[in-house]
């Protein structure tokens, strides 16, 4: 059986805690089996890089960490961070991911 999470590739997500906190940005890669995420522009990381086809200069490249689920909330359709529920969908009698503060479906 696959682990639910609350966070899935693609939602709006804004940052708890770490350096990063209170910025916002959308999932990029979500690691089920470390609870992680990638979040867009957020906890960069400056990478040296040696000379190589694909960089023929090298130098110092920006790039995204991960960051454990916890530090995580979903942003609802009104901007504000939200928990997650799930409900059974009435039409379709699967589970959903709801919105604990303003009771939408989140896609």
């Amino acid at each position: 059986m696959s682990t639910k999470l609350h966070i899935k590739k693609g939602d709006n997500v804004v940052v708890l805690a770490g350096d990063s906190k209170g910025k916002q940005g959308k999932v990029l890669e979500v690691n089920v089996d470390k609870y992680r995420a990638i979040v867009e522009n957020v906890n960069l990381l400056s990478k040296n890089t040696k000379p190589s086809a694909k960089s023929p200069k090298g130098g110092i490249v920006k790039a995204e960490a991960s960051i454990h689920l916890s530090n995580l909330m979903v942003v609802d359709g009104s901007g504000k961070p939200t928990r997650i529920g799930r409900r059974i969908d009435s039409k379709t009698n699967k589970s959903v991911r709801v919105s604990i503060k303003s009771g939408e479906v989140i896609k």
